[in-house]
């Protein structure tokens, strides 16, 4: 599992002093971080090196995330396939859950247009951090 702490910025708060729902989207886009390093170790994003295409995302706000407090953003796998993998997000503020999400990233080659199989190495750092079902969302 990884672990990212975001400190909420003022704009990231709405007018109900709460996390606007998409700062949670882009705070559990820079928790993957971790996760696209397995692939791209530096983060080049051109076309020969980058390898993953996000095909789909989902997220539950299930408490309020407030200014002023650090959000531990937990970052996990919850399933490997051939060439797609499905990413775990929970964020937590004050010792309690207030969001979740998931996002399915495929292993995908640009140039061809195509998914690819993730590779060996890659796919044993991806089963380090797997995560059982059960687990998810507990403290």
């Amino acid at each position: 599992m990884f672990n990212t702490i975001v400190t909420p910025r003022f704009g990231d708060i709405d007018g109900l002093k709460h996390a606007n729902n998409i700062s949670i989207a882009i705070w559990f886009e820079q928790a993957r971080n971790p996760v696209f390093r397995l692939f791209t170790p530096d983060l080049d994003l051109s076309f020969e090196k980058w390898r993953l295409i996000l095909a789909r995302s989902e997220y539950d706000y299930v408490g309020e995330i407030s200014y002023g407090f650090d959000v531990d953003i937990r970052t996990y796998i919850t399933r490997i396939g051939n060439s797609s993998f499905t990413i775990g997000h929970d964020a937590w503020q004050n010792g309690k859950l207030c969001a979740k999400g998931q996002v399915v990233i495929v292993h995908y080659d640009f140039i061809n247009k195509k998914s690819v199989p993730i590779p060996d190495d890659i796919r044993r750092s991806l089963e380090e951090h797997l995560v059982d079902a059960e687990n998810i969302g507990k403290q």
